[in-house]
């Protein structure tokens, strides 16, 4: 018997309606067919591309299963996504932020068979940082595709803005997931057979969601639980800052390079292994 695939779920806030269009249809392409969504849109997001982006997911046949506007806390998006795996029931649930687009190393049935086999109740990803060829935060348009607008993968999150880059991208139902799918206390994943979490957030547009979200976390018009968020925001944007709007794609340390979403890049297993197993929470949540 054919293991079920497992729920997809997502809480989308005001992405482009072309961005959703190319991740439902890459996790159509891994097998998806049950999408579990939270829209949120805060305030400053104008109708008109609440509505679009609507829309949009009723055009490729996804129903929300909420919609909400007001501030973007930082517990919003766990208080959504928890209360869309509880809509999903048993079995297991696939967590991908609208800007992730995950690869696996085997079919999705395939890895979550393993994971039971092994006993394990989460599957982990390591984030990669897709950005375009010369670090500008660029448009894109679907006919050009998200490989070729952002052909370079690399540890950008990891390695400048001294973020998180562990993702649970597969967890049973039960099983409590932190703030920002990146641990389940008590539960640990393989390191040996860890997806790839393609990032697709340095677009055109960050910056100003980046400043914004700085000036609301700061005046606590948005409720955040730690300054790590906040702290990572004023890194990337003091970065940019200092190299003219790009992200410094020649720095030897962020080690960008080509990829791909048709598989794992190479010497995945690795890689990914070693920054998993080796990474800390920095000492201080601080850019001094």
């Amino acid at each position: 018997m054919t293991p079920a695939l497992p729920a997809l779920i997502a809480v989308i806030g005001p992405v482009e309606p072309v961005l959703l269009t190319a991740w439902a249809t890459h996790y159509r392409a891994l097998g998806i067919t049950d999408f579990r969504l939270a829209f949120h849109f805060p305030d400053h997001v104008p109708d008109a591309w609440r509505d679009e982006l609507l829309a949009t997911a009723h055009e490729l046949g996804i129903v929300p299963a909420t919609v909400s506007t007001g501030p973007w806390h930082e517990h919003t998006n766990t208080a959504l996504r928890d209360a869309l795996r509880e809509q999903a029931g048993p079995g297991w649930h696939l967590l991908a932020d609208s800007d992730e687009l995950q690869t696996f190393p085997a079919p999705l049935a395939e890895v979550t068979a393993t994971a039971e086999k092994k006993g394990r109740v989460v599957v982990g990803g390591l984030m990669l940082d897709r950005v375009a060829a010369d670090g500008r935060l660029a448009h894109w348009r679907p006919e050009t595709g998200l490989d070729r607008a952002f052909p370079l993968g690399g540890h950008l999150t990891h390695r400048l803005l001294r973020g998180d880059p562990r993702k649970v991208v597969l967890a049973r139902s039960g099983i409590p997931v932190a703030s920002g799918n990146h641990r389940a206390p008590g539960h640990k994943s393989d390191p040996d057979a860890l997806a790839c979490v393609h990032h697709f957030k340095w677009r055109s547009g960050v910056l100003d969601d980046l400043r914004r979200r700085v000036d609301c976390f700061t005046s606590g018009a948005w409720a955040e639980q730690s300054p790590a968020v906040r702290d990572e925001a004023g890194r990337l944007l003091d970065h940019v800052d200092r190299h003219h709007g790009r992200i410094d794609v020649a720095d030897p340390r962020l080690g960008f390079r080509r990829v791909t979403l048709d598989g794992l890049p190479a010497g995945w297993p690795a890689e990914a292994r070693g920054i998993v197993t080796r990474w800390r929470p920095p000492a201080a949540n601080s850019r001094r």
